[in-house]
């Protein structure tokens, strides 16, 4: 039977990369994103840091006061997190990782397993050429990094997708996963955390290799069956999970900024009508129509505005698309005062196309 060929794709210090790419001034410097107590302007903690920021010793979760600290005699840039841009970026990457693979699975805005066995035969070297492909496609297009795994499973990419950051690729060959897992840290493993550790370490378990040698049995009696036989296998590079799509999506957006500030409708209606197109092509290529169509904008004094409307049937007509985010920004500039900076386009009540034409045919045939 041919090994799967799984890859994990995990974007290289995601938040802060994003703003890098916003401001290429940033690059070089220590950049931390926050999120922000509210309560002083030091109150709150660190979401991500760049790699030249985690050079001085700035980690996730540690509080913003300390990281300046940390940082206080280089130019370093402190933001705040910016949700809607990341999920933007994400979204677009996502869609690129997603036409690589057979079947695709992400796993959070910054992570997505890909099953990529048929198309490259079971061949792991064709695996690591796919990925170089990938990250080629990826730099060229998004201006970004990412830190890729490829192993027989997800389990064994997930940690693989670890070994080489940022921007690495690491292969493990189903021959190569036992002595790739042994001599790593037992917490490496998912499942793995700070009690747990503590427990196996009191066993004498300090590594992956240590854990796949303890008697199973034993295992089961201090962790419970369940969870016993979980690290057995997972020890020994075992996992037959499935790479398979997570729910339903529930929204597609694309956001532009202006050229400049304006009010003018036409002139934004020229940037507006790039982004119906692409959602338009998004939501041709995964077989869907959509219910709901919205416009976000962020306008000069940045607020944040936001007009929806819910259709009573669903569609994919790309006219019907653009014809409604006109009389939406229509209204929302009559009802806002300052000049648009940035906008945006939105869908999401989303419903397989196969389905909405059933329904429709039931609706006909029924002689309504």
């Amino acid at each position: 039977m041919t090994a799967r060929v799984v890859m994990l794709v995990d974007l290289d210090y995601f938040f802060a990369q994003c703003e890098e790419r916003r401001n290429p001034s940033f690059k070089n410097k220590p950049v931390v994103v926050c999120v922000y107590s509210g309560r002083t302007e030091e109150s709150g903690a660190v979401s991500t840091a760049n790699y030249v920021a985690r050079g001085y010793g700035v980690r996730s979760g540690m509080p913003i006061f300390l990281a300046k600290r940390k940082l206080a005699k280089v130019e370093a840039v402190f933001l705040p997190v910016d949700r809607a841009y990341y999920e933007e970026v994400s979204e677009r990457m996502m869609g690129i990782l997603r036409g690589h693979a057979d079947s695709f699975e992400q796993v959070g805005i910054d992570e997505a397993y890909l099953d990529v066995t048929a198309r490259v035969q079971g061949s792991f070297e064709a695996a690591a050429n796919l990925a170089k492909e990938i990250k080629s496609h990826v730099k060229s297009q998004e201006r970004l990094t990412f830190s890729v795994g490829i192993a027989p499973n997800k389990l064994v990419s997930k940690i693989a997708a670890d070994f080489r950051k940022p921007d690495g690729i690491t292969v493990v060959k189903p021959e190569e996963v036992e002595g790739f897992l042994a001599p790593l840290p037992v917490d490496s493993l998912l499942g793995v955390g700070k009690k747990n550790s503590e427990r196996m370490e009191s066993l004498g378990i300090k590594t992956i290799g240590n854990l796949a040698r303890f008697d199973v049995q034993e295992l089961n009696k201090v962790f419970g069956r369940s969870l016993g036989t979980f690290f057995h296998n997972a020890s020994l590079g075992v996992d037959d999970s499935p790479v398979q799509e997570r729910g339903k999506t529930e929204s597609i957006s694309r956001f532009s900024t202006l050229k400049q500030d304006t009010r003018d409708l036409e002139v934004i209606m020229d940037k507006t009508v790039l982004l119906c197109e692409d959602i338009h092509e998004r939501v041709i290529e995964r077989d869907l129509s959509f219910k709901s169509i919205g416009v976000i904008a962020v306008l000069k004094d940045m607020t944040i505005h936001n007009r929806s409307r819910t259709l009573e049937s669903s569609t994919r007509d790309s006219a019907i698309l653009e014809k409604i985010v006109r009389e939406l920004l229509g209204r929302l500039i009559a009802e806002t005062r300052p000049d648009l900076r940035r906008v945006g386009v939105k869908v999401s009540g989303f419903v397989k196309e196969k389905d909405a034409q059933k329904h429709l045919t039931d609706f006909v045939e029924s002689g309504y």
